[in-house]
């Protein structure tokens, strides 16, 4: 019996708490939108580069692991190497490009 009530009460708070949610009215104006586009753009190009610089220390980390071990295949690394460290950097300037795009929706200060 304890169990029912506990269950029909967890399927009743949520309604309870989404109606106070959908009653509010949408307040949204620019210098929100301008706040939200600001703080993606800067978030955008932040985890990029942390990620593409991880990523490209493991690559070469690993590609000089390889050379060291067996350093007669050094020319079969160090091209696929700088590849995959091309790619892992168009992310970062993909991600580049999207936070200048976003800086067209922050409107300029008074």
């Amino acid at each position: 019996m304890k169990k029912m009530w506990l269950r029909f009460g967890s399927f009743l708070a949520p309604l309870f708490v989404a109606s106070s949610a959908f009653a509010q009215e949408s307040a949204s104006n620019a210098q929100d939108t301008g706040m939200f586009a600001a703080l993606a753009a800067g978030l955008a190009i932040g985890i990029a580069a942390a990620g593409c610089g991880v990523g490209q220390g493991l690559a070469g980390a690993a590609a000089l692991d390889g050379i060291a071990r067996n350093p007669n295949a050094s020319d079969k690394i160090f091209t696929p190497m700088i590849l995959v460290l091309a790619l892992i950097e168009s992310l970062a300037i993909y991600a580049l490009v999207i936070a200048i795009m976003l800086q067209g929706f922050i409107p300029p200060l008074p």
